[in-house]
């Protein structure tokens, strides 16, 4: 179609001429632009009608690869958080190999996006959008990389690969405390049960009682009771926490020399992942406005009466899947009780608790940074100048649709964890887990003094 202009339309000047061109191809670039979200909405759907190798494939075509054993080339930016994606539904389909490659593969990409700031990341926060910076992990994120890669190197009884992830994981807690001042956390919790039975199986007496007297703190009082109360006989270290539950454990006498012990690890659910959300910027002042300054608010106010762009883009939690649920453990037909080890679901809501107000704030800042941007070519055009206006209003416009919440997450995280931990004869034994969906069936045939850690993660 030929659109012919009114034959008294003014001309437009060069400088109107190359604005119009620039706002009109950055409203095409928008029109393809999405956040983090959207590009795992394929894995999550997938994941939902209980399709791991679905979600899988999803991960895959995003991260332009062939096959599950292939990275990419370039792990940075939002890849990163792809591949940790896919390592845990990897894991949940007991592909523990290649489970272990793209933990340790994000591991050291998430570390290096995390510690690399830089001034233009700054200025693409401030200006354009939250989610051009680099990602930065939260806490519970980093200390459950290690986590759940410990459980990987315990499956594949790979002991010395587990203690080496322990270690890894003792740095990331020291960390968390020393540097964050933070300690509350329940993720420590199932992160040093895994690594005192790992330092436990590998003969290090008083370095497991370290571990599970951090434990502890949070969990694992029923699974935990009768190994501390043995290696409490044998150990020099011990605590009030650490004799407390071995009290507990009863009197019996332990057969070590012709038993063996199977500890359970089930995952269910999905954490809430992060999702954009739009509020009239009258409702972010209210939230947020007494943190502002004067001059911010008065801006803010000042763009809000212009009502053109009245809304604030910010990202928020989406509700969590399955924490509701009941996994099932059976044991040579026999149902065992399974304890919770931690909520995990509960661990990332109260994270973003602590930083939701600083999101809503960001985006409010990011507005006015846009204002200013309109006032600047309105007033470059002259006070009077309707072009000028037009183009300040334009270019607001523009840079709010621009304005992409960061929606980044791991997303494949489950919502709950629960353990259970029980000694047997030596033998064969048959195992039969449920959760949501998945299962895994196994016979095991354990020596005299041996082990094996069983997972199941149901992620639907």
């Amino acid at each position: 179609m030929v659109r012919v202009a009114p034959r008294h339309a003014p001309a437009l000047s060069r400088g109107a001429s190359a604005l119009a061109t620039a706002i009109a191809c950055a409203s095409l670039w928008i029109s393809g632009c999405a956040g983090h979200e959207a590009r795992t909405a394929n894995l999550r759907s997938a994941l939902d009608v209980g399709d791991p190798k679905g979600a899988i494939v999803a991960i895959n075509q995003e991260l332009d690869v062939k096959s599950d054993k292939d990275l990419p080339s370039k792990l940075e930016g939002d890849n990163a958080l792809l591949v940790l994606d896919r390592a845990s539904v990897q894991q949940s389909i007991a592909a523990f190999d290649l489970a272990k490659q793209d933990f340790q593969a994000s591991d050291k990409a998430i570390d290096m996006l995390d510690l690399a700031h830089n001034a233009s990341d700054s200025i693409g926060k401030y200006i354009y959008s939250d989610s051009s910076g680099r990602y930065q992990a939260p806490p519970y994120e980093k200390l459950l990389i290690n986590t759940l890669n410990l459980v990987n190197y315990l499956e594949t009884h790979d002991l010395s690969g587990a203690l080496v992830e322990a270690r890894r994981l003792s740095v990331m807690t020291k960390y968390y405390k020393d540097t964050l001042h933070e300690g509350d956390s329940a993720i420590l919790g199932i992160g040093s049960l895994l690594a005192g039975f790992a330092f436990e199986k590998n003969g290090d007496t008083d370095e497991a009682l370290r571990y599970y007297d951090e434990a502890l703190g949070f969990s694992g009082k029923i699974a935990l009771a009768e190994p501390v109360k043995r290696l409490l006989e044998k150990g020099s270290y011990t605590s009030p926490r650490l004799k407390e539950v071995a009290a507990g454990a009863g009197d019996a006498p332990v057969d070590t020399e012709n038993t063996a012990e199977i500890l359970f690890v089930i995952g269910y659910g999905r954490v809430p992942h992060k999702i954009p959300e739009r509020i009239p910027i009258g409702l972010a002042l209210t939230l947020v406005g007494a943190e502002m300054s004067e001059a911010d608010r008065g801006m803010a106010l000042q763009l809000e009466a212009q009502g053109l762009v009245t809304w604030v883009n910010f990202p928020t939690l989406a509700p969590s899947r399955g924490e509701g649920a009941t996994p099932v453990c059976r044991l040579d037909g026999r149902f065992l009780q399974l304890e919770q080890a931690v909520d995990v679901a509960s661990e990332v809501r109260k994270e973003w608790h602590k930083i939701e107000g600083k999101v809503i704030l960001s985006a409010i800042t990011r507005m006015i940074a846009r204002f200013a941007v309109g006032q600047g070519i309105k007033a470059a055009a002259g006070k009077d100048s309707a072009l000028g206006l037009v183009g300040s209003l334009a270019a607001q416009a523009t840079l709010t649709a621009l304005d992409t919440p960061d929606t980044r997450s791991w997303e494949t995280l489950p919502a709950q964890i629960a353990i259970a931990r029980v000694r047997v004869p030596a033998g064969r034994h048959s195992i039969d887990l449920e959760s949501r969906g998945w299962t895994r069936r196994q016979e095991l045939d354990l020596k005299p003094k041996g082990y094996a850690v069983v997972s199941l993660w149901g992620l639907r």
